[in-house]
């Protein structure tokens, strides 16, 4: 609104303006200011003039008014010092809130309040493999009349195990409380945990408790081992379905992981919950668009959980695992740029890996060469059982490839991890009876080499750029991903299941300690965390987590090729023919001149340089005629002692030679 230019807006700017400012001199003042001031003085000169005119009046209502108004003001005092009150107690209400909204928090954090502190009851958890390795895993839980196995899993041997296929668990504590083993229970088909359970059954025969895929691959190993026999002992669950196991019950659910149909364990007992995650990873887009059960686990941690035990494979891994979806654009990229084959090697019982493999070897009009009976035999269960639909029209047997142009072929192989009698290796190294590398040929290896293997696929690698190919291996990003979970995904296991006491199992040690740093940062005391190794036996209760003691275990050494056992004594026999060679030594002895006969014969093996044999042969002989001149006569009329005499000594001749210890083979005829 506009003003008109007297006094009136200049006495309105005055009243609303003046107490920002400081007060003026009269010497500083304005016209206007000076004006206004006239004006003001002149109205109050006015109105005092008036007011003894009116003064008798207005005196009796002036005071009813003023009466009125001390009321008001009273009344206003007490409504603000309700106020006050008021606004006092809707703080105290507020903060009285937040402490009862932080208290149900923490409630729901830890939930142990549930437990039963009151109770005895206790479990007994002994790790027989899996613990200060990678792979191997198999644990034994126990109450005092009944017990489980979980898992029976393989792991490969390290580079010195000559000869040997794969290790499995020592059974010896198995054999030890056969009575009271009530079922083995299997998380998912990976050969890490159910590679060692034919020979179990060799000796020992259990009920088996395992989802379908599981248990048809399970089937598959009992066929290779004679064992078909034993399939009546297969128990078939449900996820979401608890079942009674001896003392315990159990219950399946469902989780993502590198192999389709895994699981986790919720496992009830007198002494309280325990959940077992098995090997996990949480992928949100799985392959198959089942993602892990969160709702379920949350249920359990809802519940009160006594004990967790969770994978620690990738617990020094930040962030999240990627998802096996993310694989997909790599295959993509690769297919449409191969000139000529593609031949995909991974796990052979990572079928949505292969699965994807596949289904973008159909986008690009490539058949499908399936080679490898692992990986046959698993692509055949899993397509039997609906796991994954492809049409039959698409596969051709490893003897028809050269029949189709190389653009319109794809071979998904066995030997990711450079194994010597698979049949990528067998390709690389040009002894497979079909199959040549060319330098057309597109090499996919989804898959990472598991800790020990790392000299084995290098070599297939050499092999295999050696004969031309281009290899696509680490160097993608996502060309393969894991299948267990990184720090976040744990965290947040740790969250859902919210236990008050916990096991990081799976892992070399340096693993599950990472694991524990984690679990403290979300709530899990350090008191109630213990580090396991193999053969450690763990007790917990409600109200406590020891250890009790130690038992035996370790790993034998098994020939899978003739699905037999290898004694500790041939394996270590092995090792040191290796590292320090042979010496054989036949000697004919006359023992009436204590001296050798012409007969004498003197061989070594990875001993000496063979151009040197002939002058090494000379320097034990004189060392043999030297010390049977000195030898008491009563040890000639016992072959037995001659040898073990002559061996000792050619051990200490050796050894001041060579610095090792090789093996010495001695037979001695005195005559």
């Amino acid at each position: 609104m506009e003003n008109n230019e007297n006094t009136k807006p200049e006495i309105q700017k005055r009243r609303f303006f003046k107490p920002r400012f400081k007060k003026q001199n009269s010497e500083e003042k304005s016209d206007k200011e000076t004006n206004a001031e006239n004006i003001s003085k002149e109205k109050n000169e006015e109105s005092n003039k008036e007011k003894p005119k009116k003064w008798t009046f207005r005196n009796k209502n002036t005071q009813a008014q003023n009466k009125e108004n001390n009321r008001s003001n009273n009344g206003t005092r007490e409504v603000q010092n309700v106020n006050e009150r008021g606004n006092l107690g809707f703080h105290k209400d507020l903060k009285k809130g937040v402490e009862a909204n932080n208290r149900i928090q923490k409630s729901s954090l830890n939930p142990h309040y549930k437990l039963n502190l009151n109770t005895k009851a206790k479990v007994r958890i002994t790790p027989l493999g899996g613990l200060g390795e990678i792979g191997g895993n198999m644990m034994v839980m126990e109450t005092e009349n009944s017990a489980i196995i979980i898992d029976v899993g393989m792991s490969f041997p390290e580079e010195n195990m000559h000869g040997v296929d794969i290790l499995i668990p020592d059974f010896s504590y198995i054999h030890a409380i056969k009575d009271k083993i009530a079922g083995v229970v299997i998380t998912h088909a990976h050969e890490d945990h159910i590679g060692a359970v034919p020979y179990l059954y060799k000796q020992l025969q259990f009920p088996l408790y395992g989802t379908p895929l599981a248990l048809g691959m399970i089937g598959n190993k009992f066929d290779e081992h004679g064992l078909k026999k034993f399939r009546s002992f297969f128990k078939i669950v449900e996820k979401r379905k608890p079942i009674s196991i001896g003392e315990f019950e159990i219950e399946w659910i469902h989780i993502t992981h590198s192999i389709i149909d895994a699981s986790a364990l919720a496992i009830k007992t007198e002494a309280g919950i325990i959940v077992h995650t098995g090997d996990f990873k949480i992928d949100h887009t799985p392959i198959d668009n089942l993602p892990t059960d969160l709702h379920r686990l949350a249920h359990y941690g809802e519940q009160g959980v006594m004990l967790l035990l969770s994978d620690s494979t990738n617990s020094h891994k930040s962030g999240s695992t990627a998802s096996e979806a993310s694989v997909g654009p790599t295959f993509d990229a690769l297919f449409k740029s191969a000139e000529g084959r593609v031949i995909m090697s991974t796990f052979s019982s990572n079928i949505h890996r292969v699965y994807q493999a596949i289904t973008y070897g159909m986008k690009y009009n490539r058949k499908v060469a399936v080679i490898g009976r692992s990986m046959e035999k698993n692509i055949d269960i899993a397509r039997e059982l609906g796991y994954i639909e492809l049409p039959h029209n698409i596969f051709i047997e490893a003897h028809e490839v050269n029949n189709y142009p190389d653009q319109e072929i794809l071979i998904v192989t066995t030997g990711s991890q450079g194994e010597t009698m698979s049949a990528l290796y067998r390709m690389a190294t040009d002894e497979h009876r079909h199959i040549k590398i060319k330098p057309t040929d597109m090499v996919i290896i989804s898959a990472k080499a598991i800790p020990g293997n790392e000299g084995s696929v290098s070599t297939v690698l050499n092999y295999l750029m050696k004969a031309g190919a281009k290899v696509a291996y680490q160097d993608f990003s996502e060309i393969h991903v894991s299948g267990h979970a990184a720090q976040e995904e744990q965290k947040l296991m740790l969250r859902l299941i919210k236990p008050k006491f916990f096991l990081p199992v799976h892992g070399e040690y340096n693993h599950v300690a990472k694991h524990k740093e984690t679990a403290i940062k979300c709530g899990v005391l350090e008191k109630n965390i213990y580090l396991m190794e193999d053969g450690d036996q763990i007790e917990v209760n409600p109200s406590y987590i020891r250890k009790v003691k130690s038992i035996k275990s370790g790993k034998v050494f098994i020939d899978n090729q003739a699905c037999t056992e290898i004694d500790n004594i041939v394996v270590t026999e092995r090792q040191t023919l290796a590292d320090c060679g042979l010496l054989l030594l036949v000697a004919f002895i006359d023992k009436t001149e204590h001296k050798l006969l012409k007969d004498t014969q003197i061989t070594s093996l990875g001993i000496i340089n063979p151009k040197d044999e002939k002058s090494f042969s000379k320097e034990v002989e004189g060392l043999l005629e030297l010390h049977l001149k000195n030898l008491k006569p009563e040890i000639f009329n016992n072959n037995r002692l001659l040898e073990n005499d002559l061996r000792n000594m050619l051990r200490k001749f050796l050894f001041k030679k060579t610095k090792k210890y090789p093996t010495i083979v001695v037979h001695a005829y005195s005559r």
